[in-house]
């Protein structure tokens, strides 16, 4: 066990490398085309208006249209009875974090993390999937439902919406929990869910990941045939295919293959950050484009200027550094707070509170403004080059709340009209704004639906 005057001492920015979605850095492949210029979208002129002026239209604009995060992570512990969304959690998604930023509907995620290609390791991702499933449908059914309900169409959001609840959706993050069993499309579509990828972060059984460009190894060389077979299957039962995490290749043969559009979840553009392998090349985002899919670019600090963002937690972690060793604390590697039993967890816990308790007055001073940290405005520069690249049709909003998502200006929730407001600055018109926070995504889902429904009419189902 390590003693307690060397427990780790890390940055909160260095922790989210321990979450769902951390960003997997990789040598760039062939450089994409240069980055269009952005240009402001839509025709109002925020230089002839006062800043109170516009913050005003700024805010009955986010009033009117339907705000929609497609990307929020959970942890089922956070939805019982005795502790869930309606109280004051430390999540970065609460009900009450909804209302106070103007954010209507959060589409909360079944991810499972990738493990053993085995009937074992399906079998415990199956029952992870089950756990969060019905942890939502707590949540709508039990604990909130006058607060919030769950949707599964786009004229479900629209009634739910206009009724003044917030509506739930739900995503899926891995299709690894259908094993080998394909039938478990139609299952996981009748517990709710609207969208699913077929990997995350590791190779599952339907497609290559991402993270197979850092080391180059590849274990269908895109889809496997069950991949291709899931892909057939998700167009029958009307989920939408998320090529979010897959590689570049299985992205590829995903949307040829598609008869629907498809969407990413939480994905920025690649030619704005080459490192991040999680990011989307130009040719993924023509591919969606031309398939009539959605891609929604992320509020993940590493995924929108992994430089700048790596410069501030450097900046971060040195103040820590400075305080801890004040303390008499030693910090340590990411690896090493991992590697703590519970006992010894809660003490770094404890220490890490006390660490960022006597850093948080020296932060703006000593940090942001040394080294300042990725915000809003990085994140809609993603947005206009999207836009500019593939149209506004084609485009909108996640924020990867509670998987490492969460940018300056935009942290939670509570933060969303932020958001709507830099838009507005640069010149969006409201139903430009209307398409980016959830009407694009509204047509990709009613075509969906229209393909799976003549796709089972077809088969006589």
């Amino acid at each position: 066990m390590i003693p307690f005057k060397r427990l780790a001492i890390v940055s909160v920015v260095a922790s989210a490398l321990l979450m769902a979605c951390s960003p997997a850095e990789v040598p760039a492949p062939a450089a994409p085309a240069e980055p269009l210029a952005a240009q402001p979208v839509g025709s109002a002129d925020p230089a002839t208006e006062s800043e109170e002026q516009l913050v005003a239209r700024a805010q009955g604009i986010h009033e009117r249209v339907i705000t929609l995060d497609t990307h929020a992570d959970i942890n089922t512990a956070n939805f019982t009875l005795d502790n869930n969304y309606t109280m004051d959690l430390e999540t970065q998604v609460t009900l009450p974090k909804m209302i106070e930023g103007g954010l209507d509907v959060a589409w909360f995620i079944v991810y499972t993390g990738q493990g053993p290609l085995t009937e074992e390791g399906y079998a415990a991702a199956y029952a992870n999937a089950i756990d969060k499933f019905t942890a939502i449908d707590r949540l709508v059914r039990e604990i909130a439902p006058d607060t919030i309900e769950i949707a599964y169409t786009s004229e479900d959001v629209r009634r739910i919406a206009a009724s003044g609840k917030k509506v739930a959706m739900i995503g899926i993050e891995n299709a690894y929990p259908l094993g080998t069993d394909i039938s478990k499309v139609r299952e996981f579509y009748e517990r709710g869910g609207r969208y699913m990828s077929l990997a995350h972060n590791g190779h599952s059984q339907f497609a290559d990941s991402n993270t197979g460009e850092a080391s180059g190894e590849w274990l269908h060389n895109g889809l496997s045939e069950l991949g291709r077979q899931a892909v057939a299957e998700m167009n029958k039962w009307g989920i939408i295919i998320d090529v979010s995490h897959p590689s570049v290749e299985a992205n590829k043969q995903t949307i040829e293959l598609s008869r629907a559009p498809v969407m990413a979840s939480h994905s920025s553009a690649r030619a704005l950050d080459p490192n991040v392998s999680r990011n989307l090349w130009d040719e993924e985002l023509l591919a969606i484009r031309d398939n009539g899919g959605i891609a929604h670019a992320v509020a993940f600090r590493g995924y929108l200027d992994s430089e700048k963002h790596a410069a501030n937690r450097a900046a971060l972690l040195a103040l820590q550094t400075e305080i801890a060793t004040g303390l008499g604390y030693t910090v340590l590697t990411p690896a090493d707070v991992r590697a703590l039993d519970e006992t010894a967890r809660a003490t770094y816990d404890a220490q890490l509170a006390e660490i960022n308790a006597a850093a948080a007055p020296r932060i703006a001073a000593e940090v942001d403004a040394v080294a300042p940290p990725v915000d809003v405005v990085d994140f809609v520069d993603h947005i206009d080059y999207m836009v500019n690249l593939i149209g506004i049709d084609h485009v909108g909003i996640s924020s990867d709340f509670d998987g490492g998502g969460g940018i300056e200006g935009w942290q939670d929730a509570s933060e969303t009209f932020t958001v709507t407001l830099e838009l507005v600055r640069r010149g969006y018109s409201e139903e430009d704004i209307a398409k980016l926070w959830s009407e694009n995504l509204f047509r990709v889902m009613d075509e969906v639906a229209r393909i799976a429904e003549e796709i089972q009419a077809a088969e006589g189902v």
